[in-house]
């Protein structure tokens, strides 16, 4: 399946990338996903991610369906 992987913020900024499309295997979830990024880029791995599928906040065990577009991004807070 592909998927479109965008990423926004502190994950961007650790990815070095806006966006990228990625090969993965049927039944994957975003937790899973941001596993196998995570070999890539460890530092993804300190960070309590937000994920959204398809532009709608998504739980980590979603299954991925091919075509889907997974956004990451942290938390942000303010004061």
């Amino acid at each position: 399946m592909l998927i479109k992987v965008l990423f926004f913020g502190a994950t961007a900024d650790i990815v070095r990338e806006r966006q990228i499309e990625i090969e993965v295997k049927a039944g994957t979830s975003p937790g899973s996903l941001i596993g196998q990024l995570s070999k890539d880029h460890p530092v993804l791995a300190n960070h309590k991610l937000l994920i959204a599928i398809n532009e709608e906040y998504a739980d980590p065990d979603t299954v991925l369906n091919d075509g889907d577009e997974i956004a990451l991004f942290t938390a942000v807070s303010g004061g």
